[in-house]
């Protein structure tokens, strides 16, 4: 996990660099920067249309928030769902295969034939109803006994592509 005694929060992207982030390490807690990240792609994604990287970084921000708030039917029930399709791959990219293998047991128990769709999602839940709540509350768990400091690989990940990522 990462090691955030003593080291301060930072509250919202305030318009740094990518490089300026990074450098922020020493003193900002991980998972607030990559919080950082997401918040400065959130606002690009508006105007520009993003990298498979920058995609991979809001994918895995999405997990995290829905997964941990309220269980992968949080997850599919939310906006978070248009990453949904992509969330494995990214979770395997970023070196979490365990979170991956979690995911795409999710995905799978939704039994979505052919490409995986915020519209196919819906009517997946629909078709479950309330059972999927319980279904998926397995998923949590695994993710919940997961060790894989998510958060560490995925800010190790933007280190590590840092030059196929621009915030502005």
């Amino acid at each position: 996990m990462s090691e955030a005694k003593g080291k301060k929060f930072l509250d919202s992207y305030g318009g740094q660099t990518v490089d300026q982030l990074i450098a922020m390490e020493s003193d900002y807690r991980i998972d607030s920067l990559v919080l950082a990240f997401e918040g400065a792609l959130l606002q690009k994604q508006e105007k520009k249309k993003l990298s498979r990287i920058e995609l991979d970084i809001l994918a895995v921000e999405a997990m995290e928030r829905e997964v941990n708030n309220g269980g992968y039917h949080q997850f599919f029930l939310n906006s978070s769902k248009k990453f949904a399709a992509i969330l494995p791959s990214s979770l395997e990219r970023i070196g979490c295969p365990a979170a991956a293998k979690i995911t795409s047991d999710a995905l799978a128990y939704l039994k979505i034939s052919g490409d995986v769709t915020v519209a196919k999602i819906d009517a997946a839940l629909d078709r479950l109803g309330d059972k999927a709540i319980t279904d998926l509350g397995k998923m949590d768990n695994r993710y919940f006994q997961n060790k894989e400091a998510i958060a560490d690989k995925l800010f190790t990940y933007i280190k590590a592509n840092k030059g196929e990522i621009v915030l502005k």
